[in-house]
């Protein structure tokens, strides 16, 4: 699934072909919003918001989430208006939204909405401080992961609610560079100040990355240190790297699908 790097980097592409500029036209081809007519409207700006993107139109956002394999596209428009050549299959298409010079098309979006500001706050406004936005707060993140200290750190990681952004990859590789064992409770993990910290500078240095790379090589080499690494061995200790999942019950309790994570059992405890 896309994480926070992915949907910023998303965002900046959207915001710089749509923002500022009048909709000609827009498709919306999802059923809730198959008569939903934009065109007329003005782009505010695009953001992203954690692993959620929107663009605002000042009275109502478009809201989309990727999910696993949901991406936007911005196609350059001619003069003439002729429809560009879309990289993607024509019926995965779920929204299309048109300015004079650029398209833009949402090709397998996870979801697909438009709220309006209350709806926007009602839907989102649970989102924990966003790693990549104006509003990141590493001592909210702290409290937030706090309030449930017996939840693994693993599954905390994962919770949007506490810190927005961070999906499957990122929470085995923040757990490996911080030594610990994802499935070490929040209470017990020593420093907590810098598993935040990492979560933070990963994100930041890969929001505009095409390769993502939590290595110190993003050209060559594996891009990651654990996530994917089943079996092989750890490039730091040599000790074949485990593949497990978090255990059912905390799961449930944490609302929160199961997933597969990545440890090394001797450089992480």
């Amino acid at each position: 699934m896309p994480e926070g790097d992915t949907v910023f980097r998303q965002a900046a592409v959207l915001h710089a072909a749509l923002g500022g500029k009048v909709l000609t036209a827009s498709d919306f081809r999802v059923p809730s919003y198959a008569t939903v007519d934009l065109s007329g409207r003005t782009v505010q700006q695009v953001i992203a918001r954690g692993k959620h993107l929107l663009m605002q139109f000042g009275d109502l956002t478009v809201h989309s989430h990727l999910k696993m394999e949901g991406t936007w596209h911005v196609y350059p428009r001619d003069a003439q208006g002729g429809r560009p050549q879309w990289r993607r299959p024509a019926h995965t298409a779920r929204c299309v939204l048109r300015t004079q010079d650029q398209e833009a098309v949402g090709f397998l979006l996870g979801e697909l909405n438009i709220y309006s500001p209350a709806e926007e706050q009602e839907r989102l406004g649970h989102l924990g401080p966003d790693l990549l936005g104006p509003d990141w707060d590493p001592a909210e993140a702290t409290r937030r992961l706090l309030s449930a200290p017996q939840r693994s750190i693993g599954v905390a990681l994962l919770d949007q609610r506490n810190l927005a952004g961070v999906g499957n990859v990122f929470r085995s590789e923040i757990c490996f560079l911080a030594g610990i064992l994802p499935t070490r409770p929040v209470a017990e993990v020593a420093n907590l100040a810098r598993v935040i910290d990492l979560s933070e500078k990963l994100l930041t240095v890969n929001r505009l990355r095409i390769r993502r790379c939590t290595t110190a090589n993003p050209t060559a080499g594996p891009p990651y240190w654990v996530y994917g690494r089943g079996g092989k061995p750890c490039m730091r200790c040599g000790t074949r790297l485990r593949k497990s999942e978090l255990g059912e019950p905390e799961l449930r309790k944490a609302a929160v699908a199961d997933r597969v994570i990545y440890f090394c059992p001797s450089c992480q405890s």
